[in-house]
């Protein structure tokens, strides 16, 4: 699945970009997923607050949490099917993933470009939030604390699970409370971080990462 923003989501991704401006945030790197909803909100919220020319490195390992055998599924026709308590531990348990997805499915992966070049093995057929902060937490070490270290705003532009995952691990929320954590959308959430990448105000100061809609 590939969408793009709506014209609702790009107003936010607008509004997000201003909101950086105006409370002084100036990002120098931005890191974004591959799917097509996060590049949009990145380009325009850069825009917005004259920061289009930083480099942007974009990653699988910020994709919005595999769906399994749900993705591309209408919502009502998966609580139909399965009940609202399940539908509701596959979205928001630490550990529940979906049934996975078929390397056949027209969803699947395995036919798409954008991750030919990761071993078939790494690919997801269905996530839990574990799932997610296992895939994510390499390129947080990797590529976004280094670019934090330099002391300038880091933008981080994913999805809302994904972010769930780097919340939790910022805040240490154990794996029982992660269920309850809620992204804005279209809000970015500032966290100002000390020497040891840890939040100096746990929680953020409410204004970083900006999810799309």
């Amino acid at each position: 699945m590939n969408v793009a923003l709506s014209p609702t989501g790009e107003q936010e991704a607008q509004r997000a970009g201003r909101l950086l401006a105006s409370s002084g945030l100036r990002p120098a790197f931005a890191h974004t997923s591959l799917q097509r909803r996060a590049i949009q909100t990145a380009d325009l919220a850069l825009a917005e607050c004259d920061r289009d020319w930083i480099p942007v490195r974009r990653t699988w390992r910020l994709n919005s949490n595999h769906y399994g055998a749900l993705q591309g599924r209408d919502k009502d026709q998966v609580r139909a099917e399965y009940g609202d308590r399940q539908y509701q531990e596959w979205r928001r348990q630490y550990d529940c993933a979906p049934p996975p997805l078929p390397d056949d499915s027209p969803y699947s992966e395995f036919a798409d470009p954008r991750y030919a070049v990761i071993p078939a093995e790494a690919r997801p057929r269905t996530e839990s939030l574990r799932d997610v902060s296992a895939r994510l937490l390499p390129y947080w070490y990797d590529a976004i604390v280094p670019d934090l270290l330099t002391g300038l705003c880091v933008l981080v532009v994913s999805h809302g699970n994904t972010l769930r995952a780097l919340i939790k691990h910022l805040d240490l929320v154990d794996d029982e409370a992660s269920s309850r954590l809620e992204v804005p959308t279209g809000l970015p959430v500032v966290y100002e971080l000390d020497r040891h990448m840890r939040p100096v105000v746990a929680g953020g100061r409410g204004l970083l990462p900006v999810r799309p809609a």
